[in-house]
């Protein structure tokens, strides 16, 4: 395809946009494939506590993903995203049959080190290849629906190979899923999926970003932009890893029975999916930086809360305020890295991100344990919740604006802006809440 014939923009490349979202869709539904009955088959099978083995997974998982998320930026650029993505499909074949037939526990965590390199790889790949697409203007709506479907089918999966093990058994069944999802990826990638290099170069061009010097050490800190999304990237995975192992535990230490801790604890990953729908287009339109502050200081608040927390509706509503803080920082993150980067950075800066962020699912694993059993869980819970605050406070006193190009929250609020009028604000809104693409 000659040069002058590639177009960037999500209404320009929607048919490969949708396919790479289905794809993802894919990708998430392998991680969804034993979230509910890991631990199941962990204690009925193999006589491991539960709390140990989710522990273990989410370790593993955490620093596999993370360490091939690194790789695979920095792979990408030299061999293109798609053989990335089909490499991903490739080493996730043995998966569903390890889980099906393991005859030990360490078969099962081989089967997580592999989940962790076809995740890193899968989603990484597709993660950069929508952003490539759809040039500058509509990244956070992109990565918004990237998120969104990826961890709705993480839910959706999780929910059907638990409902297929109480009908017919933990094992093998529910990982049948599995092979379809897999061989469904891998044959999608090889012959529907075309690489975006093409729309790197095409980028380029009008690209005035400078590359940056030292890609990991800009990254992971001295970039102030940068450096503030990556802090704030593994911190909110760190309050999400502790969420996932002691939010439970918690619930079950005050007494809710085991259909109320269902409840909350869907609601919170349920908030999170469906609002990266509409704060991914908000990302595109307002301050990223005034996005990541808030919705780290959101998550911040409820954390800290929820120790004090006693009856349904408290749990109800600072689970819905912690997955709408999540949503609003998940799509920001990967925007913000790519607004931030030259086209030909993209790639091995987002890894590196992405690197930093998926390690917070095992320092946060690491340091809840700790502390819960030194001293309690309540005080875990305000430990993680203060270092979510202080990241939400490093963004706002860090973090820059980009100039001309995006409107300040509380202006936007408040309709104070001198540069917006109560048309252009009403405008605005309507771009905000609209999930079709211009």
């Amino acid at each position: 395809m000659h040069q002058k014939e590639i177009k960037l923009g999500l209404k320009e490349n929607w048919k490969q946009f949708t396919l790479l979202v289905i794809i993802n869709a894919f990708v998430g539904g392998m991680v969804g494939l034993e979230r509910s009955i890991l631990p199941q088959i962990a204690e009925k099978e193999f006589a491991i506590a539960a709390r140990t083995a989710i522990l273990s997974f989410i370790i593993v998982f955490g620093i596999v993903k993370a360490i091939t998320n690194y790789y695979t930026g920095t792979l990408a650029n030299k061999f293109g995203r798609k053989k990335m993505l089909v490499i991903g499909w490739i080493i996730g074949i043995p998966i569903p049959f390890i889980l099906m037939f393991a005859p030990s526990w360490s078969w099962i965590i081989t089967a997580n080190v592999l989940l962790g390199i076809n995740q890193g790889l899968t989603w990484s790949s597709t993660v950069v290849m929508k952003i490539d697409l759809v040039g500058e203007k509509q990244r956070g709506f992109a990565m918004g629906l990237n998120e969104f479907a990826g961890y709705i089918a993480v839910a959706a999966v999780a929910f059907l190979t638990g409902w297929i093990a109480s009908k017919f058994g933990i094992r093998p069944y529910p990982f049948y899923i599995g092979i379809g999802l897999v061989f469904l990826g891998l044959l999608g990638s090889v012959f529907f999926i075309k690489d975006t290099k093409q729309h790197v170069v095409k980028e380029s061009i009008n690209n005035t970003i400078p590359l940056l010097k030292n890609i990991f050490w800009d990254t992971t800190w001295k970039n102030k932009n940068l450096g503030s999304v990556t802090q704030a990237g593994l911190i909110n995975n760190l309050n999400d890893g502790m969420a996932w192992g002691i939010f439970p535990i918690l619930l079950a230490t005050k007494g809710f029975s085991i259909v109320e801790i269902g409840i909350v604890t869907a609601i919170y990953p349920a908030v999170w999916g469906i609002g990266q729908l509409f704060t991914g287009k908000m990302a595109d339109n307002l301050c990223k930086k005034d996005m990541l502050y808030v919705g780290m200081f959101l998550q911040a608040i409820a954390l800290i809360v929820l120790v004090w927390a006693n009856t349904m509706f408290h749990f109800i509503i600072l689970s819905s305020i912690l997955g709408w803080g999540t949503a609003m920082v998940y799509p920001t993150f990967l925007a913000t890295v790519a607004e931030n980067t030259n086209p030909q950075d993209r790639a091995k800066s987002i890894g590196i991100f992405r690197l930093w962020r998926d390690l917070g699912y095992a320092i946060g694993a690491i340091l809840t344990g700790i502390i819960a059993d030194l001293i309690s869980i309540n005080a875990s819970i305000i430990f993680i919740g203060l270092l979510t605050l202080t990241s939400a406070f490093i963004i706002r006193y860090r973090m820059k604006c980009r100039t001309g190009s995006s409107l300040k929250i509380w202006d936007w609020i408040t309709n104070k802006h001198h540069q917006y009028t109560e048309r252009e604000n009403i405008k605005l809104l309507c771009n905000i809440t609209t999930s079709s693409p211009k």
